[in-house]
């Protein structure tokens, strides 16, 4: 029996197509037939196919060792991805490990770096954390790869949570999932800022330009931002920002909402600052709840990495 556990990267796929892809030499009449035979549960329920999978799913297969690597076929996907790791090792620059143990790795990713590839093929964290496991292993079960379980824009840098086994990558997504972890970023605004200051409103996204919008009024999904002023200088002021509802890009478009843009962020209406025309927001503390069940080395853990702006 095999067990695997939905990651960040997976979450959003049907589960039929997500089988397709794990096992390309199934056939879905096959793959169909096992869901129906519940030799194929997902979190730990009779599914169809149709389900659309989320961060911390867990997919059982009964199959042998033999019949699910008969299932795989080749096993040139893997060959390419652990060859993917090796190259990101060898050539990505300014990582930086905060932590580590047998289950977990927190990185601290540098600005300009996807966290996980895209659709062009570009090198990612996720690669270099197998080539890292690769250099310092000499060998990994391909079966067991590593991954990435939070995502972070490219040119947000910070801390990244990497589970580097099915324990690691379960534990992250039941705390993900749980809400229990604290996320701080440090943020330098343009402007003047004062105290602290909890900013709500309503975030709209735009897909088609990547970008995304705040309404002061009930339209979109509600967010909460909130700051405090750590440094203030001539035409900046430098932030400890904590979001309660986390989306994407929501720090950038609620500081331009209320007319203090990033330095740097030229796509919500910044400037370039010391010649960077990138944000300058870095995810620099995690802070994690007490809980001496699972992973008690993590119960109460502050990561936090070393930046300055």
């Amino acid at each position: 029996m095999k067990e695997i556990c939905i990651s960040s990267k997976e979450a959003g796929i049907r589960l039929d197509k997500y089988l397709r892809k794990l096992l390309p030499a199934a056939g879905s009449s096959f793959l169909y037939k096992m869901l129906r035979k519940k030799n194929i549960l997902l979190s730990g329920a009779k599914a169809g196919g149709q389900e659309i999978l989320k961060e911390g799913d867990i997919i059982k297969i009964f199959f042998s060792d033999e019949t699910f690597e008969k299932m795989r076929g080749s096993g040139e996907a893997d060959a390419g991805r652990l060859e993917r790791g090796r190259r990101a090792y060898r050539e990505a620059e300014g990582i930086e490990i905060l932590y580590e143990s047998e289950d977990l790795l927190f990185a601290d990713k540098p600005a300009g770096m996807l966290t996980q590839s895209d659709k062009g093929g570009e090198l990612s964290l996720n690669d270099w954390l197998v080539g890292y496991l690769l250099e310092k292993k000499g060998s990994i079960d391909a079966k067991q790869l590593p991954s990435v379980m939070n995502r972070l824009d490219r040119n947000t840098s910070g801390i990244v949570m990497c589970g580097l086994n099915y324990a690691g990558c379960r534990f992250l997504a039941d705390t993900i999932k749980g809400g229990g972890i604290r996320k701080i970023y440090l943020a330098l605004a343009e402007g003047t800022l004062e105290g602290r200051g909890e900013l709500k409103g309503y975030l709209v996204k735009d897909e088609a330009n990547n970008k995304v919008s705040i309404s002061d009024k009930g339209e979109g999904k509600p967010v909460v931002t909130r700051y405090r002023v750590l440094e203030k200088r001539e035409a900046h002021t430098l932030l400890e920002v904590e979001l309660e509802s986390g989306r994407s890009h929501q720090i950038r478009a609620h500081l331009a909402h209320i007319g203090h843009p990033l330095a740097g962020d030229i796509k919500y209406g910044g400037h370039p600052h010391k010649g960077k025309s990138t944000q300058y927001l870095h995810a620099y503390k995690l802070i994690f709840p007490v809980n001496d069940k699972e992973e008690p080395e993590m119960s109460g853990r502050v990561i936090e990495s070393r930046i300055s702006f």
